[in-house]
């Protein structure tokens, strides 16, 4: 098993120098080892492909080093994306106020997964409002959570004017 705790201690210091911070380290087995290390810029600007080559670059040197897998193993650099997962307790105030699907490992209420819209962190747990309620999960028994894309309303087929005809069927020459 990988400690991936190991990888953030080699890596992070690194991406804090160059502007960015750490959003996760994952790392995935099969017939290759792969490396996920998720990053987003300090300065909230959208992420380029241009800033995920320049991370992989200073990057790759410092793994070579540190040696954190057994064999060969990809390396893989990307940003968040619109569905964020949320992995340390200042995500939920940093976007609170988006809606959030948070799952727990263990059961409260006998439920697992919630979701809602953020409302920020107190006293350990995330705040998050559902259907006008309030509830308080606790941080320490989140096992996954990300912001989710809201639903949005579908608007109605605007209808043309003048009558509906239906269409002729093709003929064998339209038919090809």
């Amino acid at each position: 098993m990988v400690d991936t705790a190991n990888i953030t201690q080699v890596i992070e210091p690194a991406l804090v120098a160059m502007g960015y911070r750490l959003v996760r380290v994952v790392v995935t087995s099969g017939r290759e080892a792969r490396l996920q290390i998720m990053a987003e810029r300090a300065d909230e600007a959208p992420m380029s492909v241009e800033d995920c080559a320049a991370i992989s670059r200073a990057l790759s040197p410092l793994l070579d080093v540190a040696d954190p897998i057994a064999g060969t193993y990809t390396l893989e650099v990307s940003s968040p994306g619109i569905e964020r997962p949320l992995t340390r307790p200042e995500d939920y105030d940093r976007f609170a106020g988006r809606a959030a699907k948070i799952e727990l490992a263990r059961a409260i209420d006998g439920r697992k997964r919630f979701r809602g819209r953020l409302n920020g962190t107190a006293d350990g747990t995330i705040r998050l409002v559902l259907d006008e309620a309030e509830v308080r999960l606790p941080l320490s028994v989140v096992a996954r959570a990300k912001l989710i894309i809201e639903d949005v309303p579908a608007t109605p087929a605007r209808k043309k004017s003048g009558a509906s005809r239906p269409r002729p069927s093709p003929t064998r020459s339209q038919i090809h």
